[in-house]
């Protein structure tokens, strides 16, 4: 999965959220090895009785990600970054939409991220720059 990405490191990344990135790193990298619907069902677990992560959230939570890993900062890492990203915001108890899908516009490419308040989080594409096909929200209140 792949999209237009700069190899840009964000800085002023606290250190706590550094470490808490390093931390969800390894389990970001291992599911990024799994099966869509294994990755679909892992997530839906992990996200039980978390809260909507907020854009700014989600936004840090994407940068500490980037800051501890070249390999989710760069143009490949999307689907690392994005598990990681979500995996993060899940420690503080908020959840992004992770979503994966793909370009509209030609040639096709697929693209892992996450969302918050329905809006791509730091992607630098317009909103309707991809077609999402799967998402993993955070779990409604009546669903439960």
């Amino acid at each position: 999965m792949t999209t237009p990405s700069a190899l840009e490191r964000p800085t002023g990344v606290p250190l706590a959220r550094r470490l808490a990135a390093r931390i969800v790193l390894v389990p970001a990298l291992v599911l990024s090895l799994l099966p869509p619907r294994r990755i679909r069902a892992v997530l839906e677990r992990a996200r039980r009785g978390a809260r909507p992560a907020t854009a700014a959230q989600a936004k840090n939570a994407r940068d500490a990600m980037c800051a501890v890993s070249l390999r989710c900062a760069g143009p490949k890492g999307c689907l690392p970054r994005s598990l990681g990203a979500a995996l993060l915001c899940r420690m503080t108890g908020v959840w992004p939409t992770w979503c994966t899908g793909v370009r509209v516009v030609p040639p096709f490419t697929a693209h892992a991220w996450i969302e918050a308040d329905g809006r791509p989080v730091d992607e630098g594409v317009p909103d309707d720059y991809f077609t999402r096909l799967i998402t993993v929200a955070a779990a409604s209140r009546s669903g439960r």
